[in-house]
């Protein structure tokens, strides 16, 4: 959706929720951000188009470990998610889930300053002084598996993505995909599953050399297998569970007897509705100033993968930094009158005093 023109006339304060910031994606850099939200004083809501926090480590890979925190040594993504709720919630900031941003238009203020009104899909309306824009890739989904007989398998025994690898105790699993993720998955899922099948389109895999000389090693000692082919087709019982798999390889069909499919294609991402905010973009990501994250924008400002400039690393810890200067940038859009001074958490008695207690 296209932007309106700014108004003069202030908004009626019950039509809309009125904050600070939104905060755009509740992934790891906007949970971060909420924190860092906390410490400078400022109010701030987020929401998210998924409907749970966590973006892109939850809902891809949620028990994948992490190392590249800084100070924590190693973490499961989800672990790192609790982490960052945790550290979060003496605000108790609200979060909105199942919505996305639509529509950005400027207004003036009661004092007469610029702010922002955000309207998402879901109808609610949030007046603020700026917008963080915390959407990772942005809206993305799951490539699907394009077979007819698909549909009726998916959330039974066709996954996009591993939530709890219990529920493939012994059972004979399909991975699909030639990733990191789909290798992974296979690896790790041999563990517990009674037979996991790595299936590929080629020998060459889009994964990191160690990862797949692991797989290899592992194929080598017979702990799961690995097919160079594509899905054909599925083959159901008579209650609709999964039985099998027809793959296409080089020499014909053969079938792969198997009761959960896992595919692991990759997502399909796309800014979305952001991306009409009129607002400088390269390759479906926000520019931004490095010495503030603001975008072309005023008042809107990018942390983490949607963000671009010269030699940007997308890594979380690196969003964590971004988000911070965004932050302090903000800070004197919703307080005009008032100069940001800093203090160390450790000595700040008040935040102290809150997060102890919390």
């Amino acid at each position: 959706m296209s932007s309106t023109p700014a108004t003069s006339a202030p908004l009626a304060p019950q039509e809309t929720t009125q904050t600070d910031v939104l905060i755009v994606g509740a992934g790891p850099v906007g949970l971060f951000a909420a924190f860092q939200a906390g410490v400078l004083g400022l109010k701030c809501e987020l929401i998210d188009v998924l409907d749970r926090p966590g973006g892109q480590c939850t809902e891809l890979y949620p028990e994948k470990p992490i190392y590249d925190i800084p100070a924590v040594p190693g973490c499961l993504a989800q672990d790192l998610v609790d982490r960052l709720m945790e550290q979060c919630a003496p605000f108790a900031f609200p979060m909105h889930f199942s919505q996305r941003a639509d529509s950005v238009s400027e207004h003036a203020g009661a004092d007469g300053h610029p702010r922002l009104l955000v309207t998402t899909d879901a109808g609610k309306r949030f007046d603020v002084a700026a917008v963080l824009i915390c959407a990772g890739a942005g809206a993305f989904a799951p490539q699907r598996v394009a077979l007819p007989e698909a549909a009726a398998l998916e959330d039974r025994h066709l996954h996009y993505a591993v939530r709890d690898t219990s529920r493939f105790a012994g059972r004979r699993v399909i991975v699909a995909g030639g990733g990191d993720s789909a290798l992974d998955w296979a690896l790790a899922l041999r563990k517990v599953a009674g037979r996991v099948t790595l299936l590929h389109r080629r020998e060459g895999f889009r994964a990191a050399d160690h990862t797949v000389a692991s797989m290899r090693a592992a194929v080598a000692a017979g702990e799961m297998d690995f097919v160079v082919g594509m899905l054909g087709g599925l083959q159901t019982d008579d209650a609709g569970k999964l039985t099998a798999a027809t793959i296409k390889t080089r020499d014909g069909e053969q079938t792969l007897p198997a009761d959960e499919l896992v595919a692991l294609y990759g997502l399909v991402s796309e800014p979305g509705p952001i991306a009409q905010w009129d607002m400088d973009m390269r390759a479906g990501r926000i520019v931004v100033d490095t010495t503030t994250y603001e975008s072309s924008r005023r008042g809107i400002f990018a942390a983490g993968d949607i963000c671009f400039y010269p030699n940007k690393q997308k890594l979380i810890l690196s969003g964590f930094h971004e988000a911070a200067l965004a932050l302090r940038k903000a800070y004197h859009y919703a307080n005009p009158q008032k100069s940001l001074v800093h203090v160390h958490t450790s000595n700040n008695a008040a935040l102290k005093e809150k997060l102890t207690h919390a």
